[in-house]
């Protein structure tokens, strides 16, 4: 991990303290934000995302924000991750507002698999 890959995900854990016991985890090539053994939240290349689901989707999208893709085998794959809003990256009480609706999608996500 190199020293600002931390830098940005200190930053963020910093920004979401708030919430909780939010925890980070590698993988991806980038870093999965967990709460309550929930991710809800990616980091890839100093970028971040929050979980989107079909009840919050439409928020991210007004804002303009589009889904975390990348490619495989040569084709795109859209994960249900949106960009998070640069005034999020700002403000802590913006970001655990957003990061609450990140949340809620990914507590959707986990029950919708029971």
């Amino acid at each position: 991990m190199s020293a600002q890959e931390n830098e940005f995900l200190n930053y963020v854990l910093d920004l979401l303290q708030a919430m909780g016991a939010v925890k980070s985890r590698k993988m991806f090539g980038g870093y999965g934000i967990f709460m309550d053994g929930l991710m809800f939240a990616i980091i890839v290349d100093d970028v971040l995302y929050l979980k989107v689901d079909d009840e919050s989707e439409t928020r991210f999208a007004e804002e303009g924000l589009s889904h975390f893709v990348y490619n495989r085998q040569g084709k795109d794959v859209q994960m249900s991750f949106c960009l998070a809003p640069d005034s999020a990256l700002e403000d802590v009480e913006v970001m655990n507002e957003w990061a609450d609706v990140a949340f809620q999608s990914a507590v959707r996500a986990a029950a919708s698999k029971r």
